[in-house]
């Protein structure tokens, strides 16, 4: 049985401009929610970090598996009408906010899709940390769509040349899953790779460099 609410996914709207995306709410429901919180892997501070280097519980595991499915996959395909079938998929979780991350970016060209699934507790009432899709690189105010990071609220777009996005400065626990598509095995590897060294450094205690 699914733990992603994929009828609510499918249900929710899809745009094309300025680049292909949609947002759901409740994606997760409450208990499901409440039982991945205490499932949640300990990060060792902030950052993303490869599943790959992270202890989780039962209840993780089985919303990785939905993440990982052909449904959820064909799902995205047909909300950001783009083919996602062959890729590469990489998975990353966040546990913390610094102050300096959230700066409007757009994604390497390694990754062709992002996706974002929230983890925190409902009701998010800082001004900060709400993720915004923007219209252009120039400011967080020229924004097509915002993103609180509730508990349960999903966002998914294509990867292009303007697809820019951040949020207001934050700094403090901000739970997600972030899973992305990637052009290939190598630019899988990379990615991977750096997030692992970024990994390393957090458990020694050091500065990481990312």
């Amino acid at each position: 049985m699914s733990v992603l609410n994929l009828s609510t996914l499918a249900a929710s709207p899809a745009f094309a401009e300025p680049f292909p995306f949609f947002a759901a709410q409740n994606a997760l429901d409450a208990q499901s929610l409440a039982a991945i919180g205490k499932a949640f892997p300990a990060v060792p501070g902030p950052g993303i970090f490869p599943l790959s280097e992270l202890d989780f519980g039962m209840a993780f595991a089985e919303l990785i598996a939905d993440i990982e499915s052909a449904e959820l996959e064909a799902l995205l395909e047909e909300k950001l009408c783009m083919r996602l079938s062959g890729r590469p998929l990489m998975i990353t979780v966040r546990g913390f906010c610094r102050a300096r991350d959230g700066r409007i970016h757009n994604d390497s060209k390694d990754k062709i899709a992002t996706c974002l699934l929230y983890l925190n507790e409902p009701g998010w009432n800082a001004e900060g940390g709400r993720l915004r899709l923007l219209r252009d690189g120039n400011g967080l105010d020229n924004a097509v769509a915002e993103i609180a990071p509730d508990g349960g609220n999903f966002v998914a777009f294509k990867r292009t040349e303007n697809s820019w996005h951040g949020h207001a400065s934050y700094e403090g626990p901000r739970r997600y899953i972030m899973f992305n598509w990637l052009t290939s095995d190598v630019a899988l590897a990379k990615n991977v790779g750096r997030h692992r060294i970024s990994a390393a450094f957090k458990r020694l205690g050091l500065r990481d460099h990312d």
